[in-house]
């Protein structure tokens, strides 16, 4: 599709994962594994954000239209919409049972985040390594190309699993999470010259609906499926 589109393949990986997996937190954790541009973050960030909001808005809306029960409610809203605050939003505006289930799922999807980083890392490795006509096959250095906040990830979740860490400790980390977010995505916004942004054109925005478009449709199906709906 990147292809056909005419899209750089880091617009289009970063695109597709923060779609696919987590929103933004996806977004930002490939792009540094992949060297993309702060405009093709940008990008792949606000097309996120945009569907998210019409998700948002929607889904409660479809839910009590299909007369959908929560569980399947909840499954259909963490499978389909992005970020995880959206995810949120959407699950306990139908109901506090769907708002749980919602959120479960979308834990466990956000999980994926670890085998991505490391495949988009070992593909960026090898694509320049051709580019710069220095490629001999298996001589790829694992060591160099390994995303080690990968392991500060999994460690902070293994603490929290075990208990190890506060649920007070907890909240307080996570407001400086959020704080960090978005003081980066405004040192990325800093960096972003609209004029560079709109040269990507409209095919990305387009890839992204596509993408947001067959993940809701075929999630909605396996409900069906399921006798949720």
């Amino acid at each position: 599709m990147a292809d056909y589109l005419k899209m750089n393949w880091k617009l289009s990986s970063l695109i597709s994962a923060g779609t696919g997996i987590c929103g933004g937190s996806a977004v930002a954790a490939i792009a540094p594994v992949i060297h993309a541009e702060d405009s093709y973050i940008a990008y792949a960030i606000s097309a996120t954000f945009i569907f998210d909001i019409i998700m948002v808005i929607l889904f409660p809306i479809m839910g009590g239209f299909f007369n959908m029960t929560d569980l399947g409610y909840g499954l259909w809203i963490g499978t389909a919409v992005n970020d995880t605050s959206s995810v949120v939003a959407a699950g306990y505006a139908f109901s506090d049972a769907a708002g749980s289930f919602s959120v479960i799922v979308k834990l466990t999807r956000t999980l994926s985040i670890v085998p991505v980083v490391l495949i988009f890392s070992y593909i960026n490795e090898r694509l320049t390594q051709k580019e710069t006509a220095r490629t001999k096959r298996n001589n790829v250095d694992l060591k160099k190309i390994f995303p080690w906040f990968i392991l500060s990830f999994l460690a902070m979740a293994g603490l929290k699993s075990f208990g190890v860490i506060s649920q007070r400790s907890t909240n307080f980390l996570s407001g400086i999470s959020k704080f960090l977010m978005i003081m980066s995505l405004g040192a990325i916004g800093l960096r972003t010259n609209f004029k560079d942004l709109s040269k990507s054109g409209f095919g990305p925005m387009l890839h992204g609906f596509i993408i947001s478009a067959l993940v809701v449709i075929v999630s909605f199906l396996v409900q069906r499926l399921l006798g949720q709906i």
